[in-house]
């Protein structure tokens, strides 16, 4: 379950609490150099091995992150878990509560994990968690950017529906907030990968109506269904212009007004498609940023 906005999840106050320094990934290809130079050059993060299950049910060393945890029973804990191969599932980690659990400082957010789990149903039984590490921990502003990273996947993400490259987008995000790339770049890319992974965002640089190619000069608007249509007087939607829209499907975001307007644009989309449920975590972004 995502945040509250006055109450965010104990891993979000403590996690960096219980963090020791990591040892920095480099960048994907294509993502933004780190912001400091002081950052010394890094060595590649160990490879996961990924395991398809058995016959006996058995999913062996799936890569994953931890979305959100809450207490079940009196020693243990439901996960929510965001894995490479099998999307968004949800564990037991039995025990996991007790004071020399293994399981009890290795189930924290935007850390790399290993895990092993069993079932078919819903919940499945988390078997072994390992932490993998590799990555820099999210500090202050970063680490709010992230919970709402994890929230907009736990709404808009169903369960047991693999989005691979979505999972890799979702590790370069975090590797740019750490290295303190400019928030609303990084936030306004996720969001419109996770719009595409999950099917319900069109090609910005054709028009529906027409199909014709999108005018840098001309001013549109974004049908959540169908697409960018040219925008009309009456229009309640959020208008944009062409450049804007031809910036985002390039991932460009250098343009002050691109950086404007995909914002409100992004916020207007996810509403629709969330059938107005809040988001608790951007409303704290935008209080604390205005992002």
């Amino acid at each position: 379950m995502p945040a509250q906005d006055d109450d965010l999840p104990s891993s979000a106050l403590s996690v960096q609490d219980t963090r020791t320094p990591y040892q920095v990934t480099p960048l994907q290809a294509g993502a933004l150099a780190p912001a400091s130079p002081a950052v010394p050059k890094p060595a590649p993060a160990p490879k996961l091995a990924r395991r398809t299950p058995g016959r006996d049910g058995k999913v062996l060393g799936q890569p994953c992150f931890v979305l959100h945890s809450y207490p079940y029973k009196e020693t243990s804990l439901i996960v929510d878990m965001f894995t490479r191969d099998f999307g968004r599932i949800g564990v037991v980690a039995k025990g996991a509560k007790r004071p020399l659990s293994k399981l009890r400082g290795v189930l924290q957010t935007f850390q790399p994990l290993s895990i092993s789990f069993s079932g078919k149903s819903e919940l499945r039984t988390l078997i072994d968690a390992e932490w993998v590490g590799g990555m820099l921990p999210l500090e202050k502003t970063a680490l709010l950017c992230g919970f709402y990273l994890n929230e907009l996947l736990v709404k808009l993400l169903a369960r047991d529906d693999p989005h691979p490259a979505l999972f890799d987008h979702y590790v370069a995000t975090l590797n740019e907030l750490a290295h303190g790339e400019p928030a609303q770049i990084a936030l306004r890319k996720f969001e419109r990968a996770l719009l595409k992974e999950t099917g319900v965002a069109a090609d910005l640089t054709r028009c529906t109506s027409t199909r014709a190619r999108v005018e840098a000069g001309g001013q549109y608007v974004v049908d959540p269904e169908r697409g960018a249509r040219t925008a009309l007087a009456s229009d309640t939607w959020p208008a944009v212009s062409g450049k804007t829209l031809i910036d985002m499907e390039r991932e460009d975001y250098g343009d002050p007004q691109t950086q404007a307007q995909s914002k409100q644009l992004m916020r207007f989309l996810l509403a629709y498609h969330l059938g107005g449920a809040p988001l608790n975590t951007r409303q704290i972004l935008i209080d604390l940023m205005q992002l």
